[in-house]
């Protein structure tokens, strides 16, 4: 699959978190052209604030390849990682990060501040941007609906 492909997967992902009440999140990890692992935000759901998408489809994707270490993975996800998952793409040594919309409040990937500038022993590759506008209206109209608004 195209990375546009990828990314359409992470949103789809993404619209099952927003029907379950969770903030729309999507992430799938990819190995070899093959999707290893895959996850969407479930923080309500499991009263977990690390249930995020990335840790999900990072744990799937270590236990489909039986190791830790992704080192020939790519992550597409639907927002710009937070510090503990851009944190966790670090410490599972993914090859290459795509995100779709920025978050300026708690992006991690250059918004706010990016971890993958600081000299850690791993940096993957980032991809900012990925079908951007389709990622950000899924959570623009996620929250318009949370605070009671009509879209």
């Amino acid at each position: 699959m195209a990375r546009n492909e990828w990314m359409q997967l992470a949103l789809e992902l993404a619209r099952q978190a927003a029907e379950e009440g969770e903030v729309p999140v999507g992430a799938v990890v990819v190995r070899g052209g093959v999707a290893v692992g895959t996850g969407r935000n479930r923080r309500e759901k499991n009263k977990n604030a690390l249930a995020h998408a990335e840790l999900e489809a990072i744990d799937a994707a270590c236990r489909a390849l039986n190791g830790w270490r992704l080192w020939e993975c790519e992550m597409y996800v639907t927002l710009e990682p937070c510090p503990m998952c851009a944190g966790a793409v670090i410490n599972a040594r993914l090859k290459k990060l795509v995100f779709g919309a920025y978050d300026e409040k708690a992006g991690s990937c250059g918004s706010v501040v990016n971890l993958f500038d600081l000299p850690y022993n791993h940096r993957p590759e980032i991809v900012g941007g990925v079908m951007r506008e389709e990622c950000a209206a899924l959570l623009t109209e996620f929250f318009t609906r949370l605070r009671g608004k009509e879209v």
